[in-house]
């Protein structure tokens, strides 16, 4: 099937990731993980590895197995660059150009179609940096899935922030690559 690099941010959603990393795999595709630094804080490499049955990529110190820079091989690959879950950072990050991960930098090389499934403090979610951040994204033809407008959120609020259900972010993922 697909070429999908799953990126996976620091949020409490992380650990969701495993579900999607899994069920993708079990539809055939083959998965690659980008870890942020932060997200290793709520779900372990080790999990996502034995789901993917590739190496997590966690650094840009990690990629000494090649002449190539292991970014630049991933987004050559990729069909898709899925973002789940992603953080207001990242999305500054991606928005602004900006590269100071290997996640960051998958982005900016890719030609890769892009999802991206927010999810983040509904204060945060709502503020004009971020929406500034996500109309730019938009216009640049990432793709968004969310996040949820209503629930509770791990900081203990209600509101808008909470990533969007696993298997409607699949459903959209497979949506995109087979348009």
């Amino acid at each position: 099937m697909s070429t999908i690099v799953l990126g996976i941010t620091g949020s409490i959603a992380a650990y969701k990731a495993a579900s999607i990393a899994s069920q993708l795999v079990k539809n055939g595709h083959e998965v690659h993980v980008v870890m942020s630094k932060s997200a290793t804080e709520f779900i372990t490499p080790l999990t996502l590895q034995v789901i993917s049955q590739h190496p997590v990529l966690l650094s840009l110190e990690d990629e000494n197995d090649s002449w190539k820079p292991g970014h630049i091989d991933l987004a050559d690959r990729a069909d898709m660059l899925l973002v789940a879950p992603a953080t207001a950072n990242t999305l500054g990050n991606f928005a602004n150009g900006l590269a100071p991960d290997p996640l960051s930098s998958i982005y900016l090389a890719t030609r890769a179609k892009v999802l991206i499934a927010p999810a983040m403090n509904g204060k945060m979610w709502q503020h004009p940096s971020t929406q500034r951040n996500i109309d730019q994204l938009t216009k640049d033809d990432c793709q968004f899935i969310g996040p949820e407008y209503d629930g509770k959120l791990a900081c203990g609020y209600s509101g808008p922030g909470r990533l969007m259900e696993e298997s409607k972010i699949i459903t959209k993922a497979e949506e995109i690559l087979n348009s």
